[in-house]
């Protein structure tokens, strides 16, 4: 299904235009190791895309093979979909924006960018996304030929150490999917946005009814002398308005300020004082 794609401008200016996001396909060109392939069909599904094209693979029955199914790890639908052709031609079709990878940039041919970079620069200020974009990598042995790099509009090159730079097939294949991805979420094509659950801090009287409770727990284990408070409870106030506790951990903190309780309440009060914590100054 196509996934909402912000851009243009309504009447006062805004943004308000809906399109489809680009339609992405990696192609993977001569590739020699089935491992590989695998390896790559399982970076593509973690970062949400299955749309995989294989050109000339040394093995014809690659997609099949048992080192790929195992590499893929999960990933065996993006294998299932995935197609081989004779020929970078047939790969390419419907596909309207050739982005090769590059480990250097070459004297002649599409511009040299970082993946990052050129996202950017292509969700962020083309009035229309393409309708369907390609990643294209090269063999494991030689990288992209010259004359399939310059077929493309540009050539993205990973900031990797420039004392080494070598990166696995599937590691270059992650790396890019994923900046691809945060781009797109960022332009409202995708879904990327990081789902973490985040409990809710608690509010101001979840916090006091804790400190209430954790002076009382003080007082009955007698590290809290309430003829001479000091400055202990303040103290406490500021160092949990810092830590800005969810609704949770208050919980926990209540929990351990009612067990301080009852076990204080199971002592005699002359055992107490006995065994009682020094008091803050």
């Amino acid at each position: 299904m196509p996934v909402p794609f912000v851009g243009g401008e309504d009447e006062e200016g805004g943004d308000n235009r809906t399109m489809s996001a680009p339609r992405t396909r990696f192609v993977l060109i001569e590739t020699s190791h089935a491992g590989n392939v695998g390896a790559v069909a399982r970076a593509m599904k973690v970062m949400g895309f299955d749309d995989l094209v294989l050109v000339a693979p040394r093995w014809p029955d690659v997609l099949t093979r048992a080192e790929a199914i195992e590499r893929a790890s999960g990933a065996t639908d993006v294998l299932a979909r995935a197609r081989v052709v004779p020929t970078l031609h047939e790969a390419l079709h419907g596909m309207t924006h050739l982005c090769a990878t590059a480990m250097t940039p070459r004297d002649f041919g599409p511009p040299t960018r970082t993946p990052r970079a050129h996202f950017e620069a292509l969700l962020g200020t083309a009035d229309v996304p393409p309708p369907g974009i390609a990643f294209l990598f090269g063999s494991e042995r030689y990288g992209m030929r010259n004359e399939n790099v310059y077929r493309c509009h540009v050539a993205l090159s990973i900031p990797t150490d420039p004392a080494y730079g070598s990166l696995n097939l599937a590691a270059a294949v992650q790396l890019i999917a994923y900046d691809w991805r945060l781009a797109l979420a960022a332009h409202g094509g995708g879904d990327a946005a990081l789902v973490v659950p985040v409990s809710a801090p608690a509010d101001a009287p979840q916090l006091e009814g804790m400190l209430g409770h954790w002076e009382q727990a003080l007082v009955d284990i007698g590290f809290l002398d309430p003829a001479v408070p000091k400055k202990l409870m303040p103290r406490l106030r500021q160092l949990f308005q810092r830590a800005q506790p969810t609704r949770e951990e208050i919980d926990i903190l209540r929990g351990i300020a009612r067990s301080m309780r009852e076990c204080a309440a199971a002592i005699p009060n002359e055992k107490v004082e006995s065994v009682a914590l020094p008091r803050k100054r």
